[in-house]
């Protein structure tokens, strides 16, 4: 390995010969963790939220389950804009701490509640409304529990990424923060491609 100092405008560079370190490969996410992550967390825009919850028709009084819920703006939207009660699950730890911080501070405790755990091991059956922000393969891993858990009526709105072998009852597309958005809205028995 051979080291080479340049300088270039008076600023100092530090260059190292190695081949085997400018190979590596960066994961955007812990390898050990990818099994148990879905998604990375991307907040879904305010615009887009408001639009998922009306393309959904959320009624006073329905469930909303918001699978990777983040920082909880979907189910705090459902609950302010709808009464809706919210039903967040959400594997970063960091994440369930601060949300349900600002659900308290909102006074949104008896409307909302966030889950630390799993998205494919919660119990979806009390759900009238299931919103995923979610890539699609996994949507892939999680469509079975939907098919096996969620009533008839029960809808699903996706947020960019379509739920594969499912025909969408409704698709609208939204431009918002100077890029274009996808919402495609199931009925659940869905219908099948």
């Amino acid at each position: 390995m051979h080291l080479v100092v340049t300088s270039i405008c008076g600023v100092s560079l530090l260059c190292m010969a190695a081949a085997p370190c400018a190979a590596q490969v960066r994961f955007p996410r812990d390898v050990r963790e990818h099994s148990k992550n879905l998604a990375p967390f991307v907040a879904s825009p305010q615009p887009i939220v408001d639009r998922m919850l009306d393309v959904a028709g959320v009624k006073p009084g329905e469930t909303v389950y918001d699978l990777g819920c983040g920082d909880g703006r979907i189910l705090i939207t459902a609950a302010k804009r709808f009464n809706a009660k919210g039903v967040g699950v959400e594997l970063s730890e960091k994440l369930v701490s601060s949300t349900n911080e600002t659900i308290k501070r909102m006074n949104l405790e008896d409307q909302v509640k966030i889950i630390h755990g799993h998205l494919l091991e919660v119990n979806l059956q009390p759900a009238d409304v299931v919103t995923i922000y979610l890539e699609t393969n996994s949507n892939d891993l999680l469509r079975p529990n939907l098919e096996k858990y969620l009533k008839p009526g029960a809808r699903v709105v996706s947020h960019d990424f379509q739920v594969r072998g499912w025909k969408p009852t409704k698709v609208e597309k939204v431009n918002s923060h100077n890029r274009n958005h996808t919402i495609y809205l199931y009925t659940m028995p869905p219908v099948k491609n």
